[in-house]
């Protein structure tokens, strides 16, 4: 893959370990977005081995608690800042760039043993979750299907693919209902559905990769027929309504330091190559270049 351009920094820190750079970068926020902080934060201190990057994932909402308190340099979400977050990073004289990263669909699962269903209507998605659900067993869900008890897994309420998928199958952030096993963690989802012969649950596409044929992907169905997620139906939009982008936040006084700098231009320039193995859908190049624009513009103006 050809890498886009990069600023002088990030190709005199890119070769090896004799840079000089000495830094430590933390990072916090979402699961889904936790791959990708991961990738590219061991790809760059095998370059620069005296810069620590240390990527977290307590949920998205946790993390811009984080961010927004000044205990991190880069919040990871899975969904775009509130209104509220960004008044409190601002009470707090935080500054701060949004950089969209990457692309990904909320998926929906069940364990690899369980054939009932093929595809769920976005209806049906609603009356699973909503906020006191009568819906327990398959049956419940469509009268062809055996009384067996439908054991939920899904995000936790810091999580921002909680509050994406409640806002984009329930028209409202935070409508659930709450008798569901629930982690930040999407390994302990994942962990649960694979036990569990009857269960669903949801989280992002990167697991869906990393644990192929161990899981089993559904459509899903808006209206136009049933839709799975794959890069091409993300990318495109037509996993409706679960396609969503992922997005770093930055804080600009934290580009002050040479390490961090270093860092965010090399983790913007190469996203497009350290991406597509985390499972998750990468943007146009022309967003990554306007981020690395960003990113040098921000520095000495923080």
């Amino acid at each position: 893959m050809v890498l886009l351009g990069l600023p002088t920094l990030v190709a005199a820190c890119g070769g090896g370990s004799g840079t000089g750079l000495r830094d430590q970068v933390s990072i916090d926020g979402s699961s889904s977005t936790y791959p990708i902080a991961e990738a590219l934060a061991e790809e760059f201190q095998l370059r620069n081995p005296r810069v620590l990057v240390a990527a977290g994932r307590s949920g998205t909402r946790g993390g811009f608690e984080r961010f927004c308190r000044g205990e991190t340099d880069v919040a990871t979400a899975s969904r775009p800042i509130t209104g509220t977050e960004a008044a409190r990073c601002h009470a707090n004289g935080i500054r701060y760039l949004e950089l969209p990263v990457a692309l990904d669909g909320i998926s929906v699962l069940v364990n690899p043993q369980n054939t009932l269903v093929d595809c769920l209507t976005v209806d049906e998605l609603r009356r699973i979750w909503r906020p006191g659900s009568a819906v327990r067993t398959w049956r419940d869900l469509r009268p062809e299907l055996p009384a067996v008890p439908i054991q939920l897994y899904g995000p936790g309420t810091d999580s921002g693919t909680f509050e994406f998928f409640t806002e984009a199958v329930m028209g409202q952030v935070g409508a659930s209902r709450t008798d569901f096993h629930a982690s930040e963690d999407d390994n302990v989802l994942v962990r649960g559905l694979m036990g569990d012969r009857n269960s669903l649950g949801y989280f992002g596409y990167a697991y869906v990769a990393e644990y192929e044929g161990r899981l089993r992907v559904l459509g899903v169905d808006e209206g136009e027929g049933c839709v799975r997620p794959e890069p091409a139906t993300i990318r495109d939009g037509s996993y409706a309504p679960l396609s969503r982008r992922l997005y770093l936040y930055v804080n600009r006084s934290s580009l002050s330091r040479p390490g961090m700098r270093a860092f965010m231009e090399y983790s913007m320039a190469h996203a497009p190559e350290f991406i597509p193995p985390t499972g998750l859908v990468i943007l146009q190049d022309s967003i990554y270049r306007e981020n690395l624009r960003l990113l040098e513009g921000a520095v000495g103006h923080e």
